[in-house]
């Protein structure tokens, strides 16, 4: 993959784009439409790409998160089971690989306390961004005040937390491998894949996961995917075209 760089698209950004490039040991350069970059507007922090059209950023006021919020099925859904939400229980989860966020913002919407863990540094300052754009707005900052957000690669996280930081949940959605048709996969998880690479420790974040949750691990899987390393689960959920294997610890 070429050099990412941070970049600015207005005059008045410059100063924090340049900041920003320093923060994570990316080089500054000008506005260009044939490498990716991270890219300072007015609005907000988005990736920009050559192959993959539109800018990429994260949302959680407004577009498919609002939808999923408003009509998503509350703790009925197959994701709210899989983690164990039921009456009287709002179990505390740390999603292990967050990526764009989005089930995370579902289970914190649903009244979890969850930790998002992203190791890829420009996704991560995706989820940061739009964690900060969300803070303040009225509809939903009891929502994003639930959420916290760490740079962080979760073996190594898991290892190091102390006994009272624990969680009831780790919740798991490994890279799946791409489909040979591009087209089929959609533009922001074609640059997930693009950016984070193969998934190489899946098999032993689950193992570590195992150990450190106090109730259960939730590992999200494609319908016919495959157990993580031929590790069988105690039980499944299944919804269309989805797996949420569960792990009780």
């Amino acid at each position: 993959m070429s050099t990412i760089t941070v970049s600015a698209d207005t005059s008045s950004q410059k100063a924090l784009a340049i900041e920003l490039a320093n923060k994570l040991a990316l080089p500054f350069a000008t506005l260009t439409p044939d490498q990716i970059q991270l890219v300072l507007t007015q609005q907000r922090i988005e990736i920009r790409t050559p192959d993959l059209g539109k800018p990429i950023f994260i949302d959680f006021v407004e577009g498919k998160n609002a939808h999923r919020r408003q009509f998503g099925g509350g703790r009925g859904q197959p994701l709210a089971k899989a983690i164990g939400l039921k009456k009287g229980a709002t179990p505390t989860v740390i999603d292990a690989t967050a990526g764009f966020g989005r089930d995370a913002f579902v289970l914190a919407n649903l009244g979890c306390n969850i930790t998002l863990l992203e190791r890829n540094p420009l996704i991560a300052t995706l989820l940061e961004n739009a964690h900060q754009r969300a803070i303040d707005n009225t509809d939903i900052s009891n929502v994003i005040a639930r959420m916290s957000i760490n740079n962080a690669d979760a073996i190594e996280y898991l290892n190091q937390l102390e006994e009272q930081q624990r969680p009831d949940v780790i919740y798991m959605d490994p890279m799946y491998p791409s489909r040979e048709k591009s087209a089929l996969v959609k533009k922001d998880m074609r640059l997930l894949h693009q950016l984070a690479g193969p998934d190489s420790d899946s098999e032993q974040l689950l193992t570590v996961a195992r150990d450190i949750a106090l109730k259960r691990v939730v590992v999200k899987r494609p319908k016919s995917a495959p157990y993580v390393g031929e590790q069988n689960p105690a039980t499944s959920i299944e919804s269309k075209n989805t797996r949420y294997d569960i792990y009780l610890t």
